[in-house]
């Protein structure tokens, strides 16, 4: 941290439960060279990574559905979320995570993958950098019917569908999800699936 308008930080843990919330109090200059106190709360959850799965014989994409109780408790009236396979770290590289992750959540093992983004999920209150993939899938790298693992509670149903119909449900505000909006984008701009 090399920031010389920045001073006297304080930090103060609010939870560490599941991750750490910490709060922040500290003095910043403003850009007319005065001086406030601030405090701003702080998610640290670790950085994740996720995939968008293609198929260019099929035209297909895979993605998931699951609960998220976040969305449930705001506006999302059943709180299933359609998003794109992905997952935390922990000690993994993001090529690994990413790679590993699809296997538990939709049961195709990969060959390869290609980073095309990544930046910060949440960046007024999270410290979490997401790291974006694709990778192209063929049916012959189902190895399971993936749906999570047991030990982390997960429940998730894996989506096959018509690139075009993922496209028409972004459209309609059906994908509100942005890690998954920003990759669905990325194969439109790319033309991944024709």
């Amino acid at each position: 941290m090399n920031n010389n308008r920045v001073k006297n930080i304080k930090k103060t843990l609010l939870s560490d439960n599941y991750y750490t919330l910490n709060k922040f109090k500290f003095d910043y200059q403003m850009s007319d060279g005065s001086w406030v106190n601030q405090m701003r709360e702080v998610y640290e959850r670790g950085h994740g990574a996720g995939i968008l799965l293609y198929n260019t014989t099929k035209k297909t994409v895979v993605l998931i559905k699951q609960f998220r109780m976040p969305t449930f408790l705001h506006d999302n009236k059943n709180g299933f979320l359609i998003e794109i396979p992905a997952g935390l770290l922990d000690e993994d590289n993001p090529e690994q995570c990413v790679i590993r992750e699809t296997e538990e959540e939709v049961g195709i093992r990969l060959k390869s993958v290609k980073k095309v983004y990544e930046g910060y999920s949440s960046p007024g209150v999270l410290t979490e950098k997401m790291h974006f993939f694709v990778g192209e899938y063929t049916d012959d790298m189902k190895v399971s019917e993936g749906g999570g693992l047991e030990s982390e509670t997960e429940d998730i149903e894996v989506l096959e569908m018509p690139f075009t119909e993922a496209v028409r449900m972004l459209e309609k505000g059906e994908i509100v999800d942005t890690r998954t909006i920003v990759l669905l984008q990325y194969a439109q701009i790319h033309k991944l699936v024709e």
